[in-house]
């Protein structure tokens, strides 16, 4: 049973559940607008596809953490191949009844990330740029699920959802520079392998930029209070002072510093979301 749990890797689960709980705080600015049982099953479905996500991907990638992390569930004989996919199949049954049982819309968008996060899982991951894409999407798309429990995706989280999915893209190509070695010997086309670090950093830098201007615009069309204003702003300096630290050393240890920097410029941006929508 253990080895089955580490599989699944139950924070980063906890932590999709809580991404889809927050988008729909931000959607219906904090007011309980559906059953509390429609909030449990959107948490589940999070949960539940993440999980068969980490399944998939120990999964796809058995023969190079036989190598690499042996001491895995799967290279390590404690799961077999085959019982991770039977796993991952059922935890996915699991987390598609969860959306059905929500509505038409959370149903769709739970079979699309699910399709996604399987196809990056089985042949994206190598790819890339394209690659980062499609992690982004399944990053930010929680929070477009967590709209979407109220029967409809509102502007203001669909702003939302852009700047995650930018500044995680930004993130991701950040990853690339720091694993350039890695990455060229196992084949997989970052932007750093194909064209270089500083390339790779003018790129990323670009899409963090594209984030910070996005934020001002929740408040300008009013959907949020100043109080969002005043809290993004910190994040965009945050995200602005990452970017030019980048652009002037793309070396890893920098890669590796900023792409830790980004996480606690988008949990300020998540809080700055969270406070607009409240207060």
């Amino acid at each position: 049973m253990k080895a089955y749990i580490q599989l699944l890797r139950p924070i980063n689960c906890l932590m999709m559940g809580f991404a889809v709980i927050v988008g729909y705080v931000i959607a219906s600015r904090g007011i309980l607008l559906v059953p509390p049982h429609a909030l449990v099953f959107g948490f589940l479905t999070a949960f539940l596809l993440t999980a068969s996500s980490m399944v998939l991907n120990d999964y796809f990638d058995r023969e190079i953490d036989a190598i690499n992390n042996p001491f895995k569930p799967i290279p390590s004989g404690k799961v077999s191949p085959a019982s991770a996919v039977y796993f991952a199949a059922f935890l996915t049954v699991c987390g598609i009844l969860t959306a059905a049982l929500i509505n038409p819309l959370c149903l769709t968008i739970a079979i699309l990330s699910f399709a996604v996060s399987t196809a990056y899982n089985g042949y994206f991951k190598r790819t890339g740029f394209l690659g980062n894409l499609m992690v982004s999407l399944c990053v930010a798309i929680p929070f477009i699920f967590g709209s979407a429990m109220l029967g409809e995706i509102y502007l203001h989280t669909l702003i939302f959802f852009a700047m995650v999915f930018l500044a995680n893209t930004g993130r991701e190509i950040t990853k690339g520079i720091v694993d350039v070695v890695g990455d060229r010997s196992k084949g997989v086309l970052t932007l750093a392998v194909r064209y270089g670090e500083p390339f790779a950093a003018k790129v990323a830098v670009l899409f963090y930029v594209a984030a910070v201007m996005l934020s001002p615009l929740p408040w300008f069309l009013g959907y949020l209070s100043i109080h969002y204003l005043l809290l993004v702003l910190i994040a965009d300096i945050g995200f602005i002072y990452s970017s030019i630290l980048l652009l002037r050393i793309p070396s890893k240890e920098v890669a590796l510093k900023v792409k830790k920097e980004v996480l606690l410029w988008m949990f300020i941006g998540l809080v700055a979301f969270l406070v607009g929508s409240l207060f």
